[in-house]
């Protein structure tokens, strides 16, 4: 499986992004995709996930502000991100998990600052 991702950028304290990642390849029916981020000095950590059936976890610091959603017939999912905080400044990751294999996709970077 192939994850490419788009989106992410620079965006003033409040603003708003728009992440998108798709996947290709063989890509399972049953299966989880979702983004993780990083930051400088910090493990990376789940932001938001959702099944294929649209069930969503979200990571706490980031409920009520991103919003995760996916399209199965084109193997996409996006990540909506509003209400931005300087902290919320990291390389974000697209994931793509089935019952048997998990991939990454290359990061890509959010910057939160004015």
């Amino acid at each position: 499986v192939q994850l490419q991702a788009s989106g992410g950028g620079l965006v003033q304290p409040g603003g708003s992004l728009r992440l998108s990642c798709v996947a290709s390849g063989s890509v399972f029916r049953n299966n989880h995709m979702g983004w993780y981020r990083q930051a400088p000095g910090k493990q990376r950590e789940l932001v938001a996930r959702i099944s294929s059936g649209g069930n969503a976890d979200y990571a706490d610091s980031v409920k009520g502000r991103f919003t995760i959603s996916r399209d199965n017939t084109k193997n996409t999912v996006s990540l909506q991100m509003s209400s931005l905080k300087p902290e919320d400044t990291a390389v974000y990751y697209c994931a793509y998990g089935d019952d048997y294999r998990g991939y990454w996709g290359q990061g890509t970077q959010v910057t939160v600052s004015s």
